[in-house]
């Protein structure tokens, strides 16, 4: 059963109500206004921010086509998806998203991406060595020394003996030549329309790294030290950002942000996380999909190409999920992908043969055997 996203809600100005921008359906966005001019919802007064330099629209890059399938599949989504997901959008607070390995958790920041035209997803995968640093920039200290003793080198040729001076010029040593945001600091740049961030599994990170967040998800900016201990000498710092081959102008050495980025943060409920980051969150439960959502999620990838085979695929993904604790979906995609290339008949002849296959790819996600008996 799905919501009615688009109904209007009162504004807390009294300005007349608004559209709510997800629905959810997995449609692309097809609105015709130039990035510059498109409208957005207005957040709280307490979550608006005033960031610049203004970057340009985000670059696109396909691959939410190449998760979700292509957007003219038909999807039914959730009521309490839709209802979050707008909730997350009109209070600019970042949405936590659990459950199960596989069922989906990460597309649906592709969803919202492709749906809302808003860019590609930058996507920030946690292990349990990433950092907050990490997420926001990094720094080629090294690259720049050697770049430096590179240049003395050269100057040293030209001139027939070492090289003296005070060193090489700016320009020649460019601090934001070694500077790259990560996904996090592209993510808080200031965007005319919010850019959608994916963080990854977010419990399998450091103890302490949800903590590091409260503040960045409160205050909206962040310093980039190196350029702070030279802001004197250069105000303004081109650097690379997580987008291939784009740049951004940094003034002052702090990043901040304009639009505040839809921030999708997906858990497979490893651990719990502080009190204090859940109360600045919102939290979307993904159940285990019904054969009617496997059947769309079929359908995205493969049209019609299964026939008949379809449903009886997706019963049996069912029955062998129950057996085994749970499948990822992506395990009866590659299942709906071998029936496909003609390599397997699917009849009664193959029979052993794709049990066989079948027992292989349907393998259980905690590692335990637990054989069909072909």
């Amino acid at each position: 059963m799905s919501a009615s996203p688009r109904a209007g809600l009162p504004s807390a100005d009294g300005r007349p109500p608004g559209r709510l921008p997800y629905t959810g359906t997995g449609t692309a966005f097809t609105d015709e206004t130039p990035y510059e001019e498109r409208a957005w919802p207005p957040g709280p007064r307490w979550r608006t921010f005033d960031g610049g330099p203004v970057q340009p629209a985000p670059p696109e890059d396909g691959e939410a086509d190449r998760r979700l399938g292509p957007a003219s599949a038909t999807r039914r989504p959730s009521a309490a998806e839709v209802r979050l997901v707008n909730a997350a959008i009109l209070l600019r607070r970042p949405l936590l998203v659990t459950g199960r390995p596989g069922v989906g958790k990460s597309a649906l920041a592709f969803r919202i991406a492709r749906e809302l035209g808003l860019g590609r997803v930058l996507q920030w995968p946690v292990t349990s060595r990433t950092t907050l640093g990490s997420g926001l920039f990094e720094y080629d200290v090294l690259g720049r020394a050697q770049a430096g003793q590179a240049w003395f080198a050269a100057q040293g040729r030209e001139s027939g003996q070492d090289a003296a001076g005070d060193g090489p010029p700016a320009s020649a040593l460019d601090i934001g030549d070694f500077i790259q945001l990560g996904p996090l600091g592209t993510a808080l740049l200031p965007h005319r329309l919010p850019r959608v961030l994916l963080i990854d599994e977010l419990d399998k990170g450091d103890a302490d790294l949800p903590n590091d967040l409260l503040s960045l998800f409160e205050d909206g900016w962040f310093p980039v030290q190196p350029l702070v201990r030279v802001k004197r000498q250069m105000g303004s710092v081109t650097v690379y950002t997580a987008d291939p081959g784009r740049t951004a102008t940094i003034n002052d050495g702090i990043v901040k942000t304009r639009s505040f980025p839809i921030v999708i943060m997906t858990s497979n409920g490893e651990r719990e996380f502080p009190e204090a980051f859940m109360r600045r969150c919102l939290r979307l439960d993904i159940p285990d999909p019904t054969p009617e959502t496997l059947g769309e999620l079929v359908a995205a990838h493969f049209g019609g190409g299964l026939g008949d085979v379809q449903e009886r695929l997706v019963q049996e993904f069912m029955t062998r999920s129950a057996e085994v604790d749970g499948l990822a979906s992506d395990q009866l995609l590659n299942a709906a992908h071998l029936v496909t290339s003609g390599a397997y008949s699917y009849g009664e002849g193959d029979h052993a043969e794709w049990r066989a296959v079948l027992e292989a790819i349907w393998h259980p996600l905690n590692g335990d055997g637990a054989d069909w008996g072909v």
